[in-house]
């Protein structure tokens, strides 16, 4: 609050500041936050190479600290609602800031293969686990009466894009400056993204004498919040709709952030790809995801949710099992790359438009939590599992078309499912 009253008149914020209202400032500032955590999530893809050339390290030695780190971070993202709700915004993101600086920061100094996993696995993997999309939720919750929609897109896609929005500028300064340089250039990020969050993000709009955006009046109360209603995990629980929801998004993880985000980098170097123009191609999955994050939340509001997963899974998975028979060129990564991106978190809007028509709005927030996390233990299996293939058979292409079966397997588990299921009482 001190760094915000400080800010506040040089910027102008108390009338909303900028000619628009002050709730976009607030999000502008959260995005930030979420799009710093998440490029110190995706940085290690980049790091793989050079720690193995320094350290002999093997890729299933490096991928068991990723899988830590996925882990963790999924199971951190639930504990965030809790902490929002009993913290705050603001004390949540900057313990989740602290710990993932901390990780950091000590990874300068690492040694051995079990330091790599207490600095990336344990530490940055539970600091950006309390700075994920549950955070983002409170404040879209708290901040706007309308609009909500477009602004939990932009969170999220900040959430998953900016893992890889930030690979090229990594990717150069690892080349540069070498992976020590790449740690410190995160840790100046996450400095930034802190300042601009405890200067632009009260607790709640009425702190700085506001209603949330598009408000006529004060508002009824916020959103059910996930430690109100503990019964629900167990309520829930029961359902097969929730179990197959839960195991497609453990297959999304996997194929996402625990294959081709983790591992697609390292395979480029197999197949003489510079690490830089490696990076470019993720970087450019990143910027797809936005198109594709839109795209595929104007399909869900016109269309049967459960017959789009069935697409976007099976898309997904024919890509996988195509690309090890293309010639792995440059040019025949970027278009796998075009596909990829524009499917890689086009799951999201129908998942939750399910979620919603099946469990209710009152439940909807903790279900998808659960589920998020099941996203999050999927990439962690995973990211380990591609790097086991790739010591063991010396050899990326098992993973890639294991992962693009299951795929397959979730498109066929998921079409039984509708968006039109009655909403449960």
């Amino acid at each position: 609050m001190m760094i915000e009253r400080a800010l506040a008149p040089t910027l102008g914020l108390p009338a909303g500041g900028f000619g628009c209202h002050r709730a976009w400032h607030v999000a502008g500032a959260t995005f930030l936050a979420l799009l710093a955590a998440a490029a110190a999530v995706g940085a290690p893809s980049v790091l793989i190479v050079p720690l193995g050339a320094e350290f002999g390290w093997d890729a299933v030695t490096i991928s068991s600290a990723l899988a830590v780190r996925l882990a963790v971070f999924g199971l951190a993202s639930p504990l965030s609602g809790f902490l929002t709700d009993a913290w705050g915004v603001r004390r949540t993101a900057c313990c989740g800031f602290a710990l993932l600086t901390a990780g950091l920061v000590a990874s300068l100094a690492m040694t051995q293969p079990w330091h790599l996993v207490l600095c990336w696995g344990v530490l940055a993997g539970a600091g950006s686990g309390l700075v994920s999309l549950a955070l983002g939720a409170a404040v879209a919750a708290r901040w706007f009466a309308t609009r909500r929609g477009l602004v939990l897109g932009l969170f999220g896609a900040a959430a998953t894009a900016g893992q890889m929005l930030a690979l090229p500028g990594l990717a150069a300064i690892a080349e540069g400056q070498g992976w020590r340089g790449c740690i410190l250039a995160l840790c100046v990020l996450l400095a930034l993204a802190t300042v601009a969050l405890l200067g632009l993000v009260p607790e709640e709009p009425d702190e700085v004498g506001l209603l949330p955006y598009g408000a006529r009046g004060p508002q009824p109360g916020s959103l059910p919040s996930a430690s109100s209603a503990p019964h629900v995990g167990i309520k829930d629980g029961g359902s097969g709709l929730f179990w197959v929801l839960l195991g497609t998004f453990v297959v999304c993880g996997a194929s996402t952030g625990g294959l081709v985000q983790s591992h697609l980098v390292p395979l480029c170097a197999d197949v003489g790809v510079r690490p830089l123009q490696a990076a470019s191609l993720l970087a450019g999955m990143g910027a797809l995801t936005f198109v594709g994050s839109a795209a595929a939340g104007w399909l869900a509001d016109r269309f049967d949710a459960g017959w789009l997963l069935f697409w976007f899974y099976g898309l997904r998975g024919v890509s996988l099992l195509c690309l090890p028979f293309s010639d792995l060129s440059f040019v025949g990564l970027s278009v796998f790359a075009t596909v990829y991106g524009l499917d890689w978190i086009a799951t999201v809007p129908p998942t939750a438009r399910l979620i919603l028509a099946r469990f209710g709005r009152d439940r909807a927030a903790l279900v998808l939590g659960w589920v998020f996390a099941g996203h999050q233990l999927g990439a962690a299996v995973g990211a380990y599992a591609a790097g086991l293939a790739r010591s063991g058979m010396e050899s990326y292409v098992p993973a890639f078309l294991a992962t693009g079966a299951f795929c397959l397997v979730a498109a066929a588990a998921i079409l039984p499912m509708s968006a039109a299921r009655r909403p449960a009482v």
